[in-house]
C-alpha cells in the first residue's frame, strides 16, 4: 500500500530504540505489515533505523531517527511530540518500556496519543528501582494500556516498574507457523548442504551471539558428550559480539567436526529441519521467537529455566528444562533425547501443537487490533467474534480445553 493511499487511515507510530534484528522489532513490521489495510504505519526510533527500518524505508514506510542522547532526553521528547503532530498520530505502540518514557515525556510537548506499551524483555540482573517507578506513576495515564508477552514479564512490570497488576494484559508473541515444517526433502538438502549425514544428531541454537545468551553452555555439552555420542553435533545460527569469544571456545576444546558457526541468517525456516532438537541456554529470556520456530517445525526444544522459558516449553511434553549456566544438565537432556528416539519424536509432534495453540500470529495481531480500535474509540469489524486467545499460567499449563 502507499502513502497516498493508506492518508485516510488512523496512524499507529511504532516506537522503538531501533529496527535492528531482534524479536520486539521483528514482530513491529510483521504487524504493521499485516493491519496495512485497516491502519497507516509510520516508526519512529530512538536510536538509529537499522536493517529493518531500511527495509522499511525502502517499502515507502516513513521511518523517523530521534537521535536520542544519554539520560533523560527532552529534546527527543519534542522531536517526537513534533513528528506525531505531523503525521497526525492517533496511538503511540511503544516497544519496551524505555520508549514509553519517551513518548510519556513527549505529551509535556502537546502529544496527546494514548499509548499502548508492549514489554519484551528485561534487562539483566532486573531490579525494582524508585526512580522508574516514580517515573512510571508519573507518566501513565488512564488511557494508556500495557501488554506482556509473558507472565513472567507481567510480573516483573508489577514488581519492579510498579505497575498495577490490572493495567498489564499478556499477549503472546505470535509467529506465521505455516512457513515452518518439519519437511523431510528440506531437511535432507540443508544437511547435505551442512555436510551432514543421516545418523549425526543435530543441536542447533538460533540466538544472537551475547553474553546473555551463554553460547559457552551449549559447547560445553557438546564437549561432554562426544566420547559417548560422537555423531552429535552443534549448528549454531545468529552473529553479535561474542563471536570471537565462541570460535576461540570451539577450538580451545577441539570441536571444529563437532560445532558450526552459521551466522546471520535469513532462512531459519529451512535450517531448522535439519535439527533433531532446538537449545537455548540463555541466562535470561522473556517469550524467545526462536523457541516458537522451532515448536512449529516439531522439534523438541531444551530450554533454561529462567524468565519465560517455561511458559514455552512444556516440560517433558514438548522438551526438557535445565538450570541455566549448568552444561552437565543440558548434555544430561540432549542424552535423554539422542537415546529415545520416540520420545523425541512425540515431543516434537505435541510441541507443533501447543505453538499452534498459543504462539500464533493471528491470533496475536487481531488481539493487537483489538486494542488498538479500543484506545482509538473505533468501531470494532462486524464479522470479527470477540477475541479468544489461548493462554496458560506461569508455569506454562494451558488454560484452555
Amino acid at each position: 500500500m502507499t502513502e497516498n493511499s493508506s492518508n485516510h487511515l488512523p496512524t499507529v507510530c511504532q516506537l522503538l530504540f531501533s529496527m535492528e534484528v531482534g524479536g520486539a522489532e521483528v514482530l513491529a513490521k510483521e504487524i504493521a505489515e499485516a493491519g496495512a489495510g485497516d491502519f497507516r504505519f509510520v516508526f519512529a526510533c530512538l536510536d538509529s533505523a537499522g536493517p529493518l527500518g531500511e527495509q522499511l524505508r525502502e517499502s515507502g514506510t516513513i521511518v523517523e531517527v530521534l537521535d536520542r542522547q544519554p539520560g533523560i532526553d527532552f529534546r527527543c521528547a519534542r522531536r517526537l511530540a513534533r513528528f506525531c503532530r505531523e503525521q497526525d498520530v492517533r496511538l503511540i505502540h511503544a516497544h519496551h518500556i524505555g520508549p514509553f518514557r519517551h513518548a510519556g515525556l513527549a505529551r509535556f510537548f502537546g502529544g496527546r496519543c494514548p499509548i499502548l506499551i508492549t514489554e519484551h524483555g528485561r534487562r539483566y540482573p532486573d531490579e525494582r528501582s524508585w526512580k522508574r517507578v516514580l517515573m512510571n506513576r508519573l507518566l501513565l495515564r488512564a488511557t494508556d494500556r500495557m501488554v506482556a508477552v509473558g507472565h513472567c514479564l507481567m510480573d516483573a512490570l508489577t514488581v519492579n516498574e510498579g505497575i498495577p497488576a490490572d493495567r498489564i494484559e499478556v499477549i503472546f508473541n505470535g509467529r506465521d507457523l505455516s512457513r515452518y515444517r518439519n519437511d523431510q526433502s528440506t531437511r535432507a538438502e540443508t544437511r547435505a548442504w551442512l555436510g551432514l549425514r543421516n545418523e549425526h544428531f543435530v543441536v542447533m541454537q538460533v540466538a544472537r551471539l551475547s553474553v546473555e545468551k551463554d553460547h559457552a553452555t551449549s559447547i560445553r555439552a557438546i564437549s561432554r558428550l562426544r566420547s559417548e555420542h560422537p555423531l552429535v553435533r552443534l549448528v549454531l545460527v545468529g552473529d553479535g559480539p561474542e563471536r570471537s569469544a565462541i570460535e576461540q571456545l570451539v577450538t580451545h576444546m577441539g570441536l571444529q567436526g563437532h560445532v558450526t558457526l552459521l551466522g546471520n541468517r535469513s532462512d531459519v525456516e529451512r535450517l531448522l529441519p535439519a535439527a533433531d532438537v532446538c537449545v537455548l541456554t540463555s541466562i535470561t529470556e522473556a517469550i524467545p521467537l526462536t523457541l516458537i520456530e522451532a515448536m512449529a517445525t516439531s522439534l523438541p526444544c531444551i530450554g533454561s529455566r529462567v524468565g519465560g522459558v517455561p511458559e514455552v516449553i512444556s516440560e517433558d511434553e514438548t522438551g526438557l528444562l535445565a538450570e541455566p549456566r549448568n552444561d552437565e544438565a543440558f548434555a544430561e537432556s540432549i542424552a535423554r533425547l539422542i537415546s529415545d528416539p520416540d520420545r523425541c519424536a512425540s515431543m516434537g509432534r505435541l510441541a507443533r501443537q501447543r505453538a499452534e495453540a498459543l504462539f500464533n500470529l493471528n491470533h496475536m495481531r487481531e488481539a493487537y487490533f483489538h486494542r488498538y480500535r479500543s484506545m482509538m474509540n473505533l468501531s470494532q469489524p462486524a464479522d470479527v467474534e470477540p477475541l479468544q486467545i489461548a493462554e496458560c499460567n506461569s508455569a506454562g499449563e494451558s488454560l484452555v480445553g
